[in-house]
């Protein structure tokens, strides 16, 4: 029997790689190369065993990696922008959870999920670790939204039976709409659930030790949130005296194990970030909503050289900005703070750093290697710069990228490709 052909794809442009935490690999006018969604390699000359295969051709324009949004609420996308002014706390009660409570109209539900899962295909997000609200249905159609637009990753039901307003369920609630959605996820291919205790406070002991047990039993991930305000951390030491340090309140329930997410972690000590070491934590850099809610400057730089696993999200939205590229020059923006602050100690990070970190820092959650590795599923961005300001000279194709990072938005954004195929 003659084995049937896979399909081979070129990919022709400016190809830039995030091949570790430094400045960015440039393949200027090269040839990325894809079977069967599967990237093969990047060439700067085209090999002769790939003469003939039809090419999409980008000459002249930037392929970037396909960005990687580590956290965000999804059913905070029709609150963007929205109290801005207020701390973590009181913007959770005045108005996340009024908000968030909206889901339980699937109708709602639909039509959000929708508009929000179109608008991060068009702005080059095409994987994700997304918080759904604590409704099965309205998660169920999330997921659904995400993978008929191509955008993976990983999407949690949150829990929460405390502490939590119009948001609030009862702990067996909490456990049986859990299992029921769990159960629901088979059908899905590009998108798979993680177990979502929103907070600490949010979580009573039972809940949060139902949810260490079922993620052990069903080997399914984990994600939260970590010491991100400094009254939210008060908080977390009364309702756990026994505990040292916010982390061990996962730790102790079984939720703190090697691919666990947490987010923002603005104030984690020298000792939780060995834990986060310790156990492959995986920690998000939110640094638009850390700067929107007065959370802090985290230490990002030294995290990366202690060797914390880092990337970043949006925190849509205690973050007012979706697009990638925005938080990635906010995070750019947050560390020169830090740097300023430090008097120097702490460097400022550059455009490559920060693009590895909403990059292939994120997609290694997914199984990927850094860069457009062989064997890496293919996403990609292809950036087209010539609508930006003209410039004065003729700039190299890194100055083109570093400028693009800074000014390009969506309209700027020629192609998507996610999960092997072409999503925009």
């Amino acid at each position: 029997m003659t084995e049937q052909k896979k399909p081979l794809t070129l990919i022709k442009g400016h190809i830039i790689e995030a091949k570790s935490f430094s400045d960015p690999v440039i393949t200027e006018n090269g040839w990325l190369a894809v079977e069967d969604g599967v990237v093969q390699g990047v060439f700067s000359a085209l090999p002769e065993r790939y003469a003939g295969a039809p090419v999409e051709d980008y000459s002249d324009k930037l392929v970037l990696q396909g960005f990687s949004d580590m956290h965000l609420h999804a059913p905070q996308y029709p609150m963007l922008g929205m109290g801005m002014d207020l701390p973590l706390m009181e913007w959770l009660k005045t108005y996340t959870f009024k908000t968030e409570a909206r889901f339980e109209d699937t109708a709602f539900a639909r039509e959000a999920y929708l508009r929000l899962a179109s608008e991060l295909v068009n702005n080059g997000t095409t994987r994700v670790c997304i918080y759904s609200s604590i409704h099965t249905d309205a998660t169920l159609i999330l997921m659904e939204e995400l993978e008929r637009a191509g955008v993976g990753g990983y999407v949690g039901k949150v829990n929460m039976d405390r502490n939590s307003c119009e948001c609030q369920e009862s702990t067996l609630q909490s456990k049986r709409e859990t299992l029921r959605w769990l159960d629901a996820c088979d059908r899905f291919s590009l998108v798979r659930p993680i177990l979502t205790p929103r907070f600490t406070p949010s979580c009573t002991d039972e809940l949060m030790r139902w949810l260490g047990e079922t993620a052990r039993e069903r080997g399914v991930f984990v994600q939260s949130h970590l010491s991100e305000n400094k009254k939210e951390i008060a908080l977390v030491k009364e309702l756990h005296p026994d505990c040292e340090q916010y982390w061990q309140t996962y730790d102790k329930f079984g939720l703190w194990t090697d691919h666990t997410i947490m987010a923002h972690c603005v104030h984690s000590d020298e000792r939780e970030q060995q834990a986060m070491i310790d156990h492959n934590v995986l920690c998000v850099h939110c640094p638009d909503s850390n700067i929107n809610i007065c959370s802090g400057f985290a230490p990002v730089r030294r995290m990366k050289e202690r060797g914390v696993w880092v990337a970043l999200g949006s925190d849509i939205a205690g973050g007012a900005q979706l697009p990638m590229l925005q938080v990635l020059t906010c995070c750019l923006r947050m560390s020169k703070a830090r740097a300023i602050a430090t008097e120097g100690l702490e460097p400022f990070l550059t455009v490559g750093e920060a693009y590895y970190l909403a990059t292939s820092a994120g997609s290694r959650y997914f199984g990927d290697r850094d860069g457009f590795a062989p064997g890496n599923p293919l996403h990609a961005v292809v950036l087209d710069d010539a609508a930006l300001p003209p410039s004065a000279r003729t700039l190299t194709v890194k100055e083109r990228f570093e400028r693009a990072v800074y000014l390009a938005d969506d309209r700027s954004i020629a192609a998507v490709y996610g999960s092997g195929r072409r999503i925009k």
